[in-house]
This record gives structure tokens, sequence and C-alpha cells, in this order.
């Protein structure tokens, strides 16, 4: 018997999370709202991020990388080429520990949802949002640092007339940034629950683990995709302001 996605999703909800998807808290007139979910899933993140980061870094063996420190230099050279493609080494280097990672970072929230029963903290537009404004102000703090307050110059070029074009194609990044990712990511996990819905039957047992599996690779190549994505557009803004011509 086939199942509603709401049907699927409910059945899918192995901790419980709250049905509304949010918890509320009051302070004076002003009411926030917190999705449980998104925030335990993004410290678990950061703390496999931070236990990666010990582990590459305990013990370094400079002639002989191995097991962690290998994957981490890896990673690192890579960026760096990129970094340095694209702008100046010596302006990059200050750039280079911060779309490492982001890479890092990234790939462990996309991934993590491939895990029966949790979920990716990417998955949700506000974790994406604050990394796409992260990237908004380095764009600014990056070109200040390195032209001054000539940076702004670059809002009426060719022509004076070009200011609201130009500053809408700024605004515009962080918007980009923040639904590239989250429309991957997303779709992947509704996509999971679509295949069990029309699978029917137990497929739903442990927070659809059959389904996980079955859309293991390919959710595997998004997840790494999605990350370079975010990471190497990061990078190119950066260098943007940064360069002669912005």
């Amino acid at each position: 018997m086939q199942l509603s996605l709401e049907h699927m999703e409910e059945l899918l909800n192995f901790w419980g999370w709250p049905h509304n998807g949010t918890w509320e808290l009051t302070l004076g007139s002003t009411q926030l709202a917190f999705n449980p979910k998104t925030l335990i899933m993004t410290w678990i993140v950061m703390i496999l991020v931070a236990l990666f980061g010990v582990l590459a870094t305990r013990n370094m063996n400079m002639r002989k990388p191995q097991g962690a420190q290998n994957v981490l230099e890896m990673i690192w050279e890579f960026i760096r080429g990129l970094v340095n493609d694209n702008m100046d080494p010596k302006k990059g280097a200050a750039l280079l520990s911060i779309v490492v990672t982001y890479l890092i970072f990234i790939l462990f929230s996309n991934l993590i949802g491939l895990v029966p029963t949790l979920g990716s903290p990417t998955a949700d537009y506000n974790t994406n949002l604050g990394l796409a404004l992260f990237t908004f102000l380095l764009i600014f703090v990056f070109g200040i640092r390195y032209k001054g307050l000539g940076y702004f110059k670059h809002y009426v070029k060719p022509f004076a007339l070009f200011l609201p074009i130009n500053i809408i194609e700024d605004l515009a990044k962080p918007v980009t940034l923040t639904f590239r990712l989250y429309g991957n990511i997303y779709a992947g996990e509704v996509l999971i629950a679509v295949l069990l819905g029309l699978l029917g039957g137990w497929t739903h047992v442990f927070g659809g683990f059959l389904a996980s599996v079955v859309w293991l690779a390919f959710s595997i190549f998004v997840g790494c995709i999605q990350a370079f994505i975010f990471t190497m557009l990061s990078i190119v803004y950066v260098s943007q302001a940064v360069g002669g011509e912005h």
C-alpha cells in the first residue's frame, strides 16, 4: 500500500521531533522559534568536525601522512590550489582556513543525513543562509581590506546608472548560495520519503534504513558536489572583491 508523504514523514520521525518542527520561546514581547532537529544535528556535525581535526593533527607525520592527516592534507592542498588560481596567494592565505572549514563542515552536514534516523543541517535553509551571509560579509571585509573605501566604486561601474543592477547582483549572491545547497540536500531527503511511500510495507523501519542504502551512492555524490560548489563560489566571490576589476 502506497503512503502519502506526510504519513511517511511521521513514520520516519524516529526521535519524536515536534510535529510543527519548532521549539517556541517567548522573551517578553518577542517570540522565538527554533528547529530542534537542525540545532541538535548542527552540534553533532560540529563535534564530528572537531574530532576529525584532532585526529588529523594529532601525532602528525610530515614524511608519511596516514589516515585522517592524509585526508586533511589532500583537502587543504586542493582548496589552496583553487584559492591560488583565483586570487593572489598572499591575499588568499587569510581566506584559506575559512573555506577549508566550509568544505569539511558542509560535506559532513550533507552526508550525516544518510545515516538512518538522522538529518542534514543543510536540509534547513536557515543553516545555509547563515553560511551564505558569512560569505557575503567576507566579500566586504576582504574588499575593504585590500581596496579601502575604493571598493565601493564598482557599484557605479561602468556607469552610475548601473548602481541598482550592481546592488541586486550582490544581494543575489547569498540568496543563490542558500537555495542551491538547500534545494539539493532537502530534495534528497524528500525523495527518500517518497521512495518509501511508494514501496509501502515496513520499509520505514528504523528511520528508513532500506531507502537510505538504496539512495546512498547518489546522495554521496550530490553531497560532495554541493559542498564543493558552495566553497568554490565563496572563493570566486571573494576573489572578485580583491581583484583588479570587480
